[in-house]
């Protein structure tokens, strides 16, 4: 049975396996251009691109975390997607699935979204209650499956706790390229109700926008970018993606729409020169991002000092007779 799904899937994912060895072939070229170490190997290729596909699609979906103060989901998200992972480990050890665990890490992350939101709504607890039980759950769920020796079950978790650039596969990268587009999508298709719902949620309600459902959305677009990150910032640091950028755009940003690009361009910064210092002394993706944060602080700073202390201009909404939104 094993066989017969990796090749399914195979063949579900060969047009992007094609696009994967254009990639590669691209940066062998520029590896032979500029000698550049970290492009002579296939796993650097692809955890590159991962790295910058996570550069575009974490602060995208953070940017209106952050400004809904759900910061911390990610981590939630995170634990849970461990969990995933440990599902897919036990279920490959004990039945041989043959399938990849960060696919069974995108079905439980997507269902403790749901879960997540489905806690706060029906016990009119607050966000940050549901996000501890939905994390704990999640979090010993995992540990619980990982210490189960059912059918031999022994790996190591480190490449999940930690991420690890050397363990991005063809295969993994390829789901990555497909969590990168849904979330792209999705939140090109909604981004005027996101933002209408993000900083008006009741104003929204009144002008007929399902704000239950765009909420749900949210968090399970949340949990794939989480699970995307995850390969190469493991659970202990994938949330810091979806917050660190986005805080250090706020700083020296003046509308939501600017704060979204310059947190984009943090966030690849981060992963690039993340990525480059990690090839030669381990990861450090989060420290370069927490080192932009630190930089983009005192550059607003130096704003306010020379009088530009305005607050963000978040963008006027407007709603038009079908429901749908515009700024």
């Amino acid at each position: 049975m094993s066989i017969a799904m990796q090749t399914t899937l195979d063949t579900v994912l060969a047009p992007l396996y094609w696009l994967l060895s254009l990639w590669s072939g691209a940066m062998d070229i520029l590896f032979r251009i500029t000698g550049l170490g970290i492009l002579e190997y296939a796993f650097m290729h692809r955890a590159l691109l991962v790295g910058l596909c996570i550069g575009v699609m974490a602060p995208l979906i953070g940017t209106f975390l952050v400004h809904r103060q759900l910061a911390l989901i990610g981590d939630a998200l995170a634990h849970t997607a461990f969990a995933g992972v440990a599902v897919g480990l036990f279920l490959n050890a004990v039945i041989d699935l043959g399938v990849t665990p960060y696919l069974t890490a995108v079905v439980v992350a997507v269902i403790a979204a749901l879960f997540i939101e489905l806690i706060a709504e029906t016990t009119d607890a607050y966000n940050d209650v549901s996000m501890a039980i939905v994390l704990s759950t999640g979090f010993a769920l995992g540990t619980t499956l990982i210490s189960i020796n059912a059918g031999g079950l022994t790996v190591s978790v480190d490449q999940y706790l930690f991420g690890n650039l050397s363990t991005v596969t063809q295969q993994s990268a390829a789901i990555l390229l497909v969590l990168f587009a849904a979330v792209v999508g999705v939140v090109g298709l909604t981004r005027n109700q996101l933002l209408y719902v993000t900083f008006d949620e009741t104003a929204a309600a009144v002008s007929g926008l399902p704000v239950v459902w765009y909420n749900r959305l949210m968090v399970m677009v949340t949990a794939l970018v989480v699970v995307g990150a995850m390969q190469i910032m493991g659970v202990i640091l994938v949330a810091a993606m979806l917050v660190v950028p986005v805080a250090g755009a706020t700083q020296v940003s003046g509308s939501f729409t600017e704060s979204l690009v310059v947190s984009v361009l943090l966030a690849e910064l981060s992963v690039v020169l993340g990525i480059a210092v990690a090839y030669y002394a381990g990861g450090v993706v989060v420290l370069c991002a927490v080192a932009i944060y630190a930089a983009a602080v005192a550059l607003g700073r130096i704003q306010d000092s020379y009088g530009d202390d305005t607050s963000p201009e978040m963008g006027a909404i407007t709603t038009t007779d079908d429901g749908s939104t515009g700024d």
